[in-house]
């Protein structure tokens, strides 16, 4: 959420607007009689386009903002982007700036070219999407070579090549620099201030945040880590997270066969192979690198749990995740009496798949060889035809 993002901006010192959190009316008013002044309420939820939604507001005194606040606080968000919406549970109140210009910086993967870009364009404050779409040369890009790092001369390249107003050139370079040295030290996957605002008295401040983190690298950080288990941006990700999974590492889907699997590639192609044996997959999960058995047999609990699911397919290309991990998680969860039976379908190989497919063996269940036929075992036992 936008709040957590610049807690992480000023930590590198990325200036923003001053603000706090609030959870209540009651605490913007507070906030705001305590500071008087003009005051934007922001929804903080998990989706773009907050003011196209209707989850932005202004304030100009105490009382307006406890009002404001009240209806936003509890409001869902609909959009194109997330037509079943998401609730407003907190906001961010910020400070009112006055905007003499935006330009839109950010910085993510290029996976084709296997180095960070950072991408500038003087068309701030809207979709880079629609710009990229309809302005494609108004957006600069510079990729860096992570092993030299970052030079303050990049950015002054890329203002140049962005045409961005001259008011933004003297503060642009050590911005960058911050933004990058967030997205190495953190392990990110995308950092973006959009708008980046240059304001009338001539400062240059981060208008809103997003930082989408690699769970991965997490570990690193633990109080960071903290935030996915307070704050969760719904029940899939709630349920996920308090087994261990990462934020994105499970989601519901509307399908009766459940799917475990390492890795969202094999995640996805067993999906793509269980619709196409004429099925469809009840979730995504995805147990990730290294998985023990512990957390294979809390993810078989949460699939099976799922009263819609009626097989379930685990499908492991062993690498770091072990199969005999994977076997003795499977069978620990089966033997728990608290659970409902459900036909199991299970593909090990790679990594200790011998030795993961001797102790299923032992448990009773024979594990199939190939994952097409995995997927059409998994669609005939689900309806009932095998």
């Amino acid at each position: 959420m936008e709040y957590r993002g610049k807690d992480l901006f000023r930590r590198v010192g990325i200036p923003t607007p001053r603000g706090t959190f609030a959870a209540t009316p009651a605490d913007v008013r507070a906030f705001i009689a305590a500071n008087p002044g003009s005051w934007v309420l922001k929804s903080q939820v998990m989706m773009g386009g907050r003011g196209k939604a209707g989850g932005i507001r202004f304030a100009d005194d105490a009382a307006q903002g406890e009002a404001l606040a009240g209806e936003l606080i509890g409001k869902v968000l609909r959009n194109i982007q997330n037509p079943a919406g998401e609730e407003v549970k907190a906001l961010l109140v910020e400070e009112k700036v006055a905007i003499a210009s935006e330009a839109y910086l950010s910085i993510t993967v290029d996976r084709a070219k296997k180095s960070p870009v950072i991408m500038v364009t003087a068309q701030g404050g809207m979709d880079v999407e629609e710009v990229a779409a309809d302005h494609p040369d108004a957006i600069a890009y510079y990729w860096i070579d992570a092993a030299a790092g970052y030079s303050p001369y990049m950015a002054r390249q890329l203002a140049f090549d962005a045409k961005l107003p001259t008011g933004f050139h003297k503060a642009f370079p050590k911005i960058v620099g911050a933004l990058y040295e967030l997205f190495m030290k953190y392990g990110a996957n995308l950092v973006e201030i959009n708008p980046l605002v240059l304001t009338k008295d001539g400062s240059v401040i981060a208008s809103d945040a997003k930082v989408d983190l690699d769970d991965n690298g997490l570990y690193k950080h633990p109080d960071i880590a903290a935030w996915n288990t307070a704050a969760p941006a719904d029940e899939d990700q709630a349920a996920g997270v308090a087994i261990g999974l990462g934020m994105s590492n499970y989601a519901k889907l509307d399908g009766t066969i459940g799917v475990i699997a390492n890795g969202a590639g094999l995640g996805m192609g067993t999906m793509d192979a269980i619709r196409t044996a004429g099925g469809a997959a009840a979730n995504f999960l995805d147990i990730g690198g290294g998985a023990q058995a512990e957390l294979v047999r809390k993810s078989y609990s949460l699939v099976v749990g799922d009263p819609r699911v009626k097989a379930l397919f685990v499908n492991i290309f062993g690498g770091i995740t072990r199969g005999d991990q994977v076997a003795r998680g499977i069978v620990d969860a089966r033997a728990g009496h608290d659970l409902r039976e459900v036909p199991l379908v299970v593909r090990l190989t790679g990594t200790n798949a011998q030795e993961g497919r001797e102790i299923l063996a032992a448990a009773g269940y024979a594990p199939v060889e190939t994952m097409d036929e995995g997927a059409a075992r998994a669609v005939a036992l689900a309806q009932g035809t095998n």
